[in-house]
């Protein structure tokens, strides 16, 4: 028995032991470490994307959720000092005048009803011409290309910069390097081909030519690390990884949607759109050898928008001619000119999200030509065609390489947001139980203007932030958990 006791006892003894043991070689938590960086006075320079815009706007809780201030607040826990945002008065977004919403340019910001996104009630606080006084961190200006950043009196021409400018003449460059940051971010140029690209590569917001891009990148970067400031910069997505361009199908006309939810209907509409329309283009052109522009819509499948493709050889002399007979000369010359450039868009077409309310709306031309994308072709400005998309992925291409090898060139940490974006529009990425994806409304990355992301996308990109300056400089600094960061703001936020 006392044997029995003396072995139980080594047993617990030696139990306690191992805990013990287990307890000394429980891993040790690495204290927060700036590195080689200097975080004491950090400067951000960027567009919409470092300002925290979202959901079509700029409003205080989107500010806040900003990359850049997730990265501050990082930061402040290696020595990183105070980070001061230019923020606006309230969550409606926008700005307003004489107290009415500025629009359309100026909107209130979206939410999603359960429906729908639609947008917030209410008028702005921020008044257009108010200016804010004092010197602020987060130097991100919605709109705001490469070409502008160096630009002296750019916030008489933006008014998001325009209320915060340290004078009249001022430039976002000047107002940041004024400060003598010790470190800065800059993730810039996004716009320089995204207002191309919104706007349908009509013309009305041209591509910055690449060779000036390379030239003031890098000048924007010498001014920067001037003084010796560190930094981080960030390169560019495809476009085609923003919901934006990707939610709306080329292809959505099926017999249901032609019939209102209907399909009987809809397959007589089909019918008749057929004989009447879509069968004598088809014949007229095949006559001209441009036979594969228009197809004869089906009953069973999903068919193609109709579209206008200014690439194509303009065909309204002949059709023209060939209607004539049959529609008379006035009417024949409409029907020219409306389908000289028409085709059914294909796969390789992006439709634009905005385009969702213009299918099937009004065209201002009588019955049959009275429905945009099915009757009517969609304008240059609701979509980007094949050769669109090639020239905006040319430019954005060229612009990452400047990006990359400055930031060698110059020492500075490097993310690369163009896998992370063509993941999230691929695969996904998951963390914890939640897979974040590009799908609009669903997807949790995005806002609802289908470009900008959504709290946990800024809390994904601060990630990525930090991962790379802790990889170049050899720092510690912390991630933040993503679930902790809602993928859509209510109608009111508290």
């Amino acid at each position: 028995m006392i044997k029995n006791f003396k072995w139980l006892l080594l047993v617990s003894l030696s139990f306690v032991a191992c805990n013990n043991d287990d307890d000394n070689s429980a891993p040790v938590e690495i204290p927060i470490t700036p590195g080689t960086a200097v975080l004491t006075k950090y400067v951000a320079l960027g567009d919409s994307f470092t300002a925290g815009y979202s959901d079509g706007a700029l409003f205080v809780k989107g500010q806040e959720g900003s990359y850049a201030n997730i990265l501050s607040q990082q930061f402040a826990a290696a020595g990183g000092g105070a980070f001061a945002t230019p923020l606006m008065l309230d969550n409606i977004g926008g700005f307003s005048s004489g107290g009415v919403q500025i629009l359309p340019k100026f909107p209130t910001r979206l939410y999603f009803n359960g429906v729908a996104p639609v947008y917030v009630q209410g008028v702005s606080g921020t008044a257009i011409k108010d200016r804010l006084t004092g010197s602020f961190n987060n130097m991100g200006i919605p709109g705001a290309k490469c070409v502008h950043l160096d630009v002296a009196g750019y916030g008489m021409a933006n008014p998001y910069f325009g209320r915060f400018r340290s004078s009249d003449g001022a430039s976002v460059l000047k107002d940041a390097t004024d400060q003598n940051p010790t470190f800065f971010s800059l993730w810039i140029g996004g716009n320089d081909v995204l207002g191309y690209a919104t706007t349908g590569g009509d013309g009305t917001d041209l591509i910055t030519p690449t060779a000036t891009f390379d030239l003031k990148y890098k000048e924007l970067v010498a001014e920067l690390v001037n003084k010796g400031a560190k930094g981080v910069v960030a390169n560019l997505a495809y476009v085609n990884t923003l919901p934006f361009f990707t939610t709306v199908p080329y292809n959505p006309l099926t017999a249901s949607v032609l019939g209102g939810g209907n399909v009987a209907v809809g397959n007589g509409t089909i019918a008749a759109l057929n004989a009447q329309l879509y069968g004598p283009l088809k014949q007229a052109l095949t006559a001209f050898g441009a036979g594969d522009r228009i197809n004869l819509l089906s009953t069973t499948a999903a068919n193609p928008l109709l579209i206008s493709d200014e690439k194509l050889a303009n065909l309204s002399d002949q059709l023209t001619a060939a209607f004539t007979p049959m529609l008379g000369a006035a009417n024949a010359a409409a029907y020219g000119q409306v389908f000289g450039q028409a085709r059914q868009a294909t796969k390789a077409d992006l439709v634009l999200l905005t385009t969702k309310g213009v299918i099937a709306g009004a065209t201002g031309y009588p019955a049959p030509l009275d429905k945009f994308g099915i009757t009517f072709p969609l304008l240059d400005k609701h979509m980007l065609i094949a050769a669109e998309i090639s020239e905006v992925k040319t430019a954005t291409d060229a612009y990452n390489v400047t990006i990359a090898t400055t930031a060698e060139s110059k020492g500075l940490a490097f993310v690369d947001t163009r896998t992370t974006m063509f993941q999230l529009s691929t695969t996904g990425i998951r963390f914890g139980n939640f897979q974040m994806t590009s799908s609009y409304v669903t997807g949790g990355a995005f806002s609802l203007d289908g470009v900008h992301p959504s709290a946990r996308g800024y809390a994904l990109i601060a990630n990525l932030f930090v991962n790379a300056i802790n990889s170049k400089y050899t720092a510690t600094l912390r991630t933040v958990d993503l679930a902790q960061y809602p993928i859509q703001y209510p109608a009111v936020i508290q």
